[in-house]
Parts: structure tokens; C-alpha cells; sequence
């Protein structure tokens, strides 16, 4: 039912209406910390929060907790090679996977290092791999190893390459159980999660930040015409915007912020395809995670196992022009 309310509101334009009209007779709530978004940066952040002692309101319009990019994605605990050198996503790669692997283990969330190649097709891919293989050990990565062909072919006899690049400390996880962890931790901690209620602004007042929240029902409901009514306003002493694709767009709409400061946004679709053979999953051609050297705007159609074993092929990129707001706050 969710699915078909997006549908027909993404149908019609979407303009929210001006701050001013909606802010008079919606009542007034204070809070320590609100958390945008419940996917898995929101759950983290909220886990730790709730772990210092705060009050802690995680928000998110969908139904529960992941719905979005956290359940549609590889699953891969990658690690560190790709970003440039003495970068924050670098360094918090490194340090995340090593943090992300001890958190696994003491908790029991399936999990398995199982390495990673990144194979050159042609001599011309030669160059990017020694490129990454630097990189990667600027960037503090351990056990990286350059193959030749017939070393990668005896660890992975279905494979077709000139070159390899061998990550050792790159693995996989169910990222759902891992969620789950999260979530469990935060509400032991006295994070309070409210699904189905969709932030979809706010105001400064003084250094007040104000947000606009209203129902999702309210949002799908809506017909577009109307003023739009809010369900509240939310004062937090501490905001996350957490809300994934939807951040970008979501912080153009808090009233007072400097919008130069956020960056654009760039959408992009991926497909993954299943191998489907019935012995794939008893005995699948590969053992490790298999990647190409990295395209513009990601790193190839490359294949991952899911810890029974599946082999998924994934993402191809097809690049989208244009994502109606109503997309942003309603997953």
C-alpha cells in the first residue's frame, strides 16, 4: 500500500508549501538528539549516542528500520583501497573495517573475511592496478598482493585475467543482522525509534533548529493543493541528518543553513543479477569477491557471495537525471 501512495504522489509535482504557512498550529516538542534516518550510518550513530548518555529520537519515514540503500547493497566489508590517500573516507575506511570486524565477532553477527580480487582483462588495466596496489598501501591496508595470471587462475580456476590485486582483509556480512545489533543496543541505551514519520524541513530559530515533521500517511495523503499541515515541530538540541539519498536534498530545505555549503547530489541506478543455477549456491564458482578495476561512478559490475553462498553479479551503473523530491522523504 506504501508503495502505491509514493507511486501516485510522485505523479503529480511536488512543491511543499513556503515555512510560514505551516508553523502556526502545529504543536511543539523538545528533544536532546534526533536522528534523520534509520539505515545502517543512522543506527550507528544513534547506537553510540544512546551509549554517552544521550536521549536519543531516531525518525525515519519508512515502515522500520533499512529499508533503503542499507538492504540494497553488497553486503562487502571493504577494505580501504580504492579512496585517495590522507582522505577522511581513507582513513575511516581502515579504521572502520577493523572496528566493523571486532563488532561482528563479539556480538556473533555472520560475518566472513574471504578476500577480494581485483582483476586486470588487458594489459592496458595493468597501470590502475599497480595504481590501486599504492594506494592501498599508502592507506595502511594490509597483505596486498600483486598476482600474475597463473597465481590468480590456481585460487580461482573460472577466472579470465593478465594481472590480479589480492585484499586479504576484504570480506562479507549480513548486513541485516548487523542492523538488527544496531537497533538493539540503541533501544537498550533508551533510543526511542518512530517509523512512518517523515522530517521534511526545517527553521532556524536564533540557533534553534526547528523540524518540520508530519506522518507519512499525511505526506501520501496529501493532494498537492492544499496547505500542507504538520504533524509538529521539532526542537532538538542535536540534529543527525542520516537520511541517506535523501540528505542533500533535505538540508536545502532547513530554513537559515547556507545551501553553498551542501554538496550536489548525483543519482544513480544499479541492477544485480542472481546466478540461478541450482548447484551455484552447493558449489560456487568463485571463492573469493571478484572486482574489475573501477569505472566512473563505481567499482564495476563485480561479483559477490552472500554468506549461504549465493553469487550475485552487481551494480551496473545507469546514471538519472532527475529525482522528484517526494522520492527523498518517502524512500
Amino acid at each position: 500500500m506504501l508503495k502505491q501512495d509514493v507511486i501516485r504522489v510522485i505523479k503529480r509535482r511536488f512543491h511543499l508549501p513556503k515555512p510560514s504557512e505551516t508553523w502556526r498550529n502545529a504543536p511543539k516538542e523538545k528533544a536532546e538528539c534526533v536522528v534523520i534516518g534509520a539505515g545502517i550510518v543512522g543506527l550507528a550513530v544513534a547506537r553510540e549516542l544512546s551509549l554517552k548518555g544521550k536521549e536519543v529520537l531516531v525518525l525515519d519515514s519508512a515502515p522500520t528500520f533499512g529499508t533503503a540503500t542499507s538492504s540494497r547493497n553488497s553486503e562487502v566489508i571493504h577494505a580501504g583501497i580504492y579512496y585517495p590517500s590522507n582522505s577522511l573516507k581513507a582513513r575511516f575506511c581502515v579504521r572502520g573495517r577493523k572496528l566493523l570486524y571486532h563488532y561482528c565477532s563479539q556480538r556473533g553477527i555472520p560475518h566472513s573475511q574471504i578476500g577480494k580480487l581485483i582483476v586486470a582483462t588487458g594489459t592496458s588495466e595493468i597501470p590502475k592496478l599497480n595504481q590501486l596496489f599504492n594506494r592501498g598501501v599508502q592507506n595502511g591496508v594490509e597483505n596486498l598482493r600483486m598476482l600474475d595470471a597463473s597465481e590468480a587462475i590456481k585460487m580461482e580456476p573460472e577466472l579470465h585475467c593478465v594481472k590480479a590485486l589480492l585484499s586479504p582483509a576484504s570480506g562479507i556480512l549480513d548486513s541485516h543482522s548487523l542492523m538488527l545489533s544496531l537497533v538493539g543496543e540503541a533501544e537498550t541505551n533508551g533510543a526511542t525509534f518512530s517509523y512512518n514519520t517523515a522530517v521534511i524541513g526545517g527553521h532556524l530559530e536564533g540557533n534553534q533548529m526547528v523540524l518540520h515533521v508530519c506522518e507519512t500517511k499525511t505526506l501520501t495523503n496529501w493532494d498537492g493543493n492544499t496547505s500542507l499541515q504538520l504533524d509538529l515541530l521539532l526542537m532538538p538540541k542535536i540534529v543527525v541528518n542520516s537520511s541517506g539519498l535523501s540528505a542533500p536534498t533535505l538540508a536545502k530545505r532547513f530554513h537559515g543553513l547556507n545551501t553553498a555549503v551542501i554538496p550536489p547530489a548525483y543519482y544513480a541506478r544499479g541492477s544485480y543479477f542472481i546466478l540461478s543455477n541450482a548447484n551455484s549456491t552447493r558449489h560456487p564458482p568463485f571463492k573469493h569477491l571478484i572486482y574489475p578495476v573501477p569505472e566512473e561512478g563505481g567499482l564495476g559490475v563485480h561479483v559477490t557471495l552472500d554468506l549461504d553462498g549465493q553469487l550475485k553479479f552487481g551494480p551496473d551503473v545507469e546514471w538519472i537525471p532527475h529525482v522528484p523530491d517526494t522520492t527523498n522523504f518517502l524512500n
